[in-house]
């Protein structure tokens, strides 16, 4: 937040004590634990790492304790401490392809290799308040996780040649965490400023391409869920080591693309990528990615906003956006007599303009 305020030490003093005290809640009730929060609200928990654009599921436990479940707060908290930490070294990029997936659903086939993995989803439930959650019940396993390997569905389609191929770029990836924005932004920094973007943001952006406000139809080529290791080389080894194990969620979006003069008609791709498990978000980054390729793949600009790069990669940061809008609840005592005095000159020149 914009920290502007000289004086009134003792008042923020107060108002940090007041703070803690509602933190806290009724003294009588048990105090909610960082591994409580970890296991049992994971989703805000994996939000709060994907937005903060660090994986430590205790930390992002412990933000979202200390900002009293705010979770944009729990990202300001995340991203602050993210600063403060040394840079090592880079991972090798992560092969998707070897997940060990929780969950693995396609829209465009019912069959195909690897299976459909449901895994534990909201989707096939009933919105009902479950009254047993109030009373403690431990809900039933959900099922056990899916095969350690499964491909790309894409495959398929790239096999016959009916979708776009990845071309290979091994230049480096900008760093968005630590080098500010800059406009006109390549494809791998715009997939890394939306999987670090407003969940609501870029959902209701992802919508607005459904409803024709930017021409894509998407299919749901895939989505998996899982962990995948992680590798980082090692000058001296002279290869890669594995370091850890991440969860993400990954979509791919399959859309229609009539061809141009130098291509033949076939798909082309949409893709998301996310830390934890978010699903909803690795969807809309994939629906987003795909409007604001309509240069690229040689499309008319509609003018919708899904794919005005500028509006889109300038907006969707919920911290930056939470300082600038927030900062106005600061004084401007100075400003507004300014706008006061030009006010009550303007109404009396009116005034003697028309007597």
């Amino acid at each position: 937040m914009y920290v502007a305020v000289k004086g009134g030490e003792r008042a923020i003093a107060n108002a940090h004590a007041w703070l803690a005290e509602e933190r806290r809640g009724d003294p009588a009730e048990p105090l909610l634990s960082v591994a409580q929060i970890r296991e049992q609200m994971a989703l805000a928990v994996n939000r709060v790492m994907a937005e903060g654009s660090l994986y430590d599921p205790d930390l992002a436990a412990l933000a979202i304790r200390q900002a009293r479940g705010d979770l944009i707060e729990a990202v300001f908290l995340i991203r602050a401490y993210r600063t403060t930490l040394p840079r090592l070294g880079s991972s090798v990029p992560v092969d998707t392809g070897a997940m060990a997936v929780d969950r693995r659903v396609s829209a465009t086939f019912k069959d195909l290799p690897g299976g459909q993995v449901l895994g534990p989803t909201f989707d096939y439930t009933h919105r009902l308040l479950d009254f047993a959650e109030a009373a403690a019940m431990d809900p039933a396993p959900l099922g056990t996780p899916g095969p350690a390997r499964v491909p790309h569905v894409t495959a398929i389609l790239d096999r016959d040649g009916l979708i776009e191929p990845v071309a290979p770029d091994d230049t480096p990836a900008p760093d968005l965490t630590r080098e500010p924005l800059e406009l006109p932004a390549s494809r791998a920094l715009r997939l890394q400023a939306l999987a670090r973007g407003d969940e609501g943001f870029l959902l209701s952006l992802a919508y607005s391409t459904q409803r024709g406000y930017g021409r894509t139809h998407a299919f749901v080529g895939e989505l998996r869920i899982g962990r995948v290791p992680v590798e980082m080389e090692i000058p001296e080894l002279g290869f890669a080591i594995q370091i850890g194990e991440i969860e993400l969620s990954e979509c791919e979006t399959v859309n229609q693309f009539k061809g141009s003069r130098t291509e033949p008609a076939q798909f082309t791709r949409g893709y998301g990528l996310v830390l934890g498990q978010s699903e909803r978000k690795a969807i809309a980054v994939s629906l987003v990615d795909r409007a604001l390729r309509w240069q690229e793949l040689g499309e008319d600009d509609s003018g919708a906003p899904a794919q005005d790069a500028e509006f889109v990669l300038s907006h969707c940061d919920n911290i930056q956006a939470t300082g600038f809008l927030e900062h106005i609840k600061l004084p401007h005592y100075v400003d507004f007599q300014a706008e006061l005095e030009l006010v009550r000159r303007l109404r009396q020149e009116a005034n003697e303009a028309a007597s």
